[in-house]
């Protein structure tokens, strides 16, 4: 009987993923540019299905539903950006979700999602400051030239090289994103929670 409770968990969780993800990769062409960021940096509220994943089940799944995303858009559309855009996605939202789970694994109320949404927000922040920096704009670059990155972001003053492309673009974009992202989960987790645990 355990065992059968426990294949079945599994199956209903693997639904969850894939309907979850299937939902955050349509949810990827609801992109748009907030000025003045570079263009390259759009908003989209993919992370949403993967944070609700994230306080029905878990981080790990939360972390299986970005990639799942990722999956769905590549079979939608293919990339225009050499999967770097698509990488950065995915890392930055997995440094949403893993926090935010992890956090309200360990305190299931309102006050632990909060904190687990402002631990995640900062998280990606952080994560996201690193891996732009350190990766995502030197393959860009490398790939489109360095010229073409800092004519995207010209609108913002101050940038002149990565690091002030990370300081004045990257950062305040994955904060702000964050903060969005997380004030529409919080809104509509406890709505939708009956549903992602039926």
């Amino acid at each position: 009987m355990e065992n059968k409770a426990s294949v079945f968990f599994s199956v209903r969780s693997i639904a969850r993923i894939a309907v979850l993800g299937a939902l955050a990769g349509a949810l990827m062409y609801l992109e748009f540019v907030i000025p003045p960021f570079p263009t390259f940096y759009k908003l989209d509220f993919s992370d949403i299905p993967a944070l609700l994943g994230t306080f029905a089940m878990g981080p790990a799944e939360g972390v299986l539903i970005e990639g799942v995303k990722i999956l769905v858009k590549f079979l939608i559309k293919p990339t225009t950006t050499l999967g770097i855009g698509e990488l950065a996605n995915f890392t930055i939202g997995a440094a949403l979700v893993i926090p935010a789970g992890l956090v309200y694994k360990f305190r299931k109320t309102r006050k632990g999602a909060v904190i687990g949404l402002c631990a995640g927000t900062i998280t990606m922040t952080v994560v996201g400051a690193l891996f732009n920096y350190f990766v995502l704009i030197p393959v860009y670059s490398a790939a489109f030239g360095m010229e073409a990155i800092l004519g995207m972001a010209s609108a913002i003053a101050g940038i002149k090289d990565i690091g002030t492309l990370v300081v004045y673009g990257t950062v305040p974009f994955n904060f702000i994103k964050g903060v969005i992202v997380s004030v529409i989960t919080a809104l509509l987790y406890k709505k939708v929670s009956p549903l992602l645990h039926r």
